[in-house]
């Protein structure tokens, strides 16, 4: 290997290693945007509460009830 050859390899090498370095930065920073992202998410979903709903209706002969959620006044199937 000629001294040129011995400079380019270096060269090469050299910018190798900072493209590396830039690409374990650019891994850290997108890592800590998701960590950020999923705290905040929690963060925002314990600002709701839970409401839990008991319903009840009384039917004849054993018939079938349905609920599907939010008010919903019907009868029951027989």
């Amino acid at each position: 290997m000629s001294e040129n050859d011995k400079y380019i390899h270096d060269a090469y090498m050299a910018m190798a290693e900072r493209t590396i370095r830039r690409l374990w930065i650019l891994c850290l920073v997108i890592f800590l945007a998701f960590v950020t992202s999923i705290v905040f998410l929690v963060y925002r979903e314990q600002q709701f509460e839970t409401v839990t709903q008991e319903v009840t209706q009384e039917t004849d002969d054993s018939g079938v009830n349905n609920f599907y959620g939010g008010d919903y006044y019907d009868e029951a199937n027989n």
